[in-house]
């Protein structure tokens, strides 16, 4: 018997006709169950199973580009900028995860554009997710706070004024690649800043480049994270992750 598309229409209205009245036990799933995660007790708190990498006392997830122990200063809870002591990277590897991380730009402003409240958060120490004081500063737009550096413009400018502290609420996903180096699949981003959606599910172009397009070259399926250096007093705080 040949079906026509009528046909094989009513036979499928009939077939979900008799799936929505008959045992709702079919549609159930119990196995496997979600792993049981205990929140913070506020958003910016770690949740039960994070890797802190800062929580305001002390260095030791880190190592410093020119110094190890990292040589950035420490003081109520926060960790500031040495100029010239060079960025700070973390000890362990990171893939796919989950990142909160805040910061704050100086509140004496010095400088314009790019040369103020500078910094930024390179994941698996390549994909650089721009910091800068974007508070009534003007500047290249994929080059302000919450860009993916020289790509991806954000969706907003989140920030708030210098000297106040912000936050970051990462979703990350690593590139994956071929064994002979070709890109399988590109890195994606989303990105939160102050409870605004700045990066949504984006894809990230490849290492992000001072001068020049980016691309991608192949590395591990995890490789540290690292804090720049680049020569202004901005600080962090409360930094935490979860792998994915």
């Amino acid at each position: 018997m040949r079906l026509t598309a009528l046909s094989l229409l009513l036979l499928g209205s009939i077939s979900l006709s008799a799936q929505s009245n008959g045992d709702p036990k079919l549609t159930e799933i119990w196995e496997p169950k979600a792993p049981v995660v205990t929140p913070g007790k506020t958003s910016a708190d770690p949740p039960s199973d994070a890797i802190v990498l800062f929580d305001g006392r002390n260095l030791n997830a880190w190592y410093g580009e020119k110094s190890s122990p990292a040589a950035w200063t420490i003081a109520d809870g926060a960790m500031t900028v040495k100029p010239g002591a060079g960025g700070i990277t973390t000890k362990q590897g990171f893939g796919d995860m989950q990142m909160h991380i805040e910061w704050r730009a100086p509140i004496v402003v010095k400088g314009e554009g790019q040369g103020r409240g500078n910094s930024g958060i390179f994941i698996m120490g390549k994909y650089e997710l721009q910091v800068l004081d974007s508070y009534n500063n003007q500047t290249y737009s994929n080059g302000q706070a919450g860009s993916i550096y020289k790509q991806l413009i954000p969706l907003a400018n989140a920030n708030r004024p210098p000297g106040e502290w912000q936050a970051y609420d990462i979703i990350f996903t690593a590139p994956r690649f071929y064994k002979d180096g070709r890109v399988q699949s590109a890195a994606r981003i989303t990105v939160i800043h102050n409870g605004v959606l700045v990066q949504n599910n984006a894809t990230i172009w490849g290492g992000s480049q001072y001068i020049g397009i980016s691309k991608y070259e192949m590395h591990k399926d995890k490789e540290p994270i690292s804090l720049q250096d680049h020569g202004d007093l901005v600080s962090y705080r409360n930094i935490w992750i979860r792998e994915l």
